[in-house]
């Protein structure tokens, strides 16, 4: 691991993971967020930088998809299911097909670029990344008996802990997020997914797996289906 620091800026610094076997384009970025305030971590490879983000705190990683050891949908499905907190990922990557950022979203990134890219352009997506998840840490959502720590993204009911993967995680949060009112399907999957569609079956199936864990355990659900118009949370 090659570590750069950048002296102190009136703005507050964030601390990203560049996971980027072009040493190229490593040091590029370095030389354009270093003055700008941001510290910077770097790995060459996916088993290095998955180790990193696990034993590391930072405000947003930006990971390519072209990796030796592990590849960055490996590192960011990893970090998705073993981190114990939300870290905000830019995948970064030669490939432009849809189906590449499809699987990237799949996996759990937050945002997405292609080479060749801009330097302000990732730097300004990189910020907003993080500004917008250090201001969603700073509060913990509760509705009914179901709370959900925006900072661990640890989910309880009735004080018991509720293991959520990714996707379900999201739709609950965004049950949460505008509670009372219900979301349609077709808001939850451009919430979700973007501008990239997908198929109804795909959010059909997380929708089953966030009531499998959050509704079967207990005697009454709180994810209740209003006709014709959606999902929403029910207090409890």
């Amino acid at each position: 691991m090659e570590r750069h620091a950048s002296s102190r800026s009136a703005q507050e610094q964030f601390k990203v993971l560049v996971v980027e076997d072009n040493h190229e384009i490593s040091c590029n970025i370095a030389e354009y967020f270093e003055p700008l305030g941001l510290i910077l971590d770097f790995a060459y490879d996916g088993q290095q930088g998955a180790q990193l983000a696990m034993d590391n705190y930072y405000d947003c990683i930006i990971l390519d998809i072209m990796l030796p050891k592990m590849d960055g949908l490996a590192v960011c499905e990893f970090l998705r299911t073993k981190a114990n907190r939300h870290i905000p990922i830019i995948m970064l990557t030669a490939r432009d097909a849809l189906n590449d950022k499809l699987a990237g979203f799949n996996m759990g990134a937050d945002d997405y670029l292609t080479k060749p890219f801009a330097l302000e352009e990732l730097y300004v997506r990189c910020l907003a990344l993080a500004k917008r998840h250090l201001l969603n840490c700073e509060k913990t959502l509760q509705i009914g008996d179901v709370s959900l720590n925006a900072q661990t993204q640890e989910v309880k009911r009735a004080g018991q802990v509720i293991v959520l993967q990714p996707i379900p995680l999201k739709i609950l949060q965004l049950l949460m997020e505008h509670h009372p009112r219900p979301l349609s399907r077709s808001e939850l999957c451009d919430k979700i997914w973007g501008d990239d569609p997908t198929d109804s079956d795909a959010l059909r199936s997380h929708i089953y797996q966030l009531r499998k864990a959050i509704d079967k355990p207990f005697d009454t659900a709180v994810i209740k289906t209003i006709h014709s118009v959606g999902l929403a949370l029910d207090t409890v």
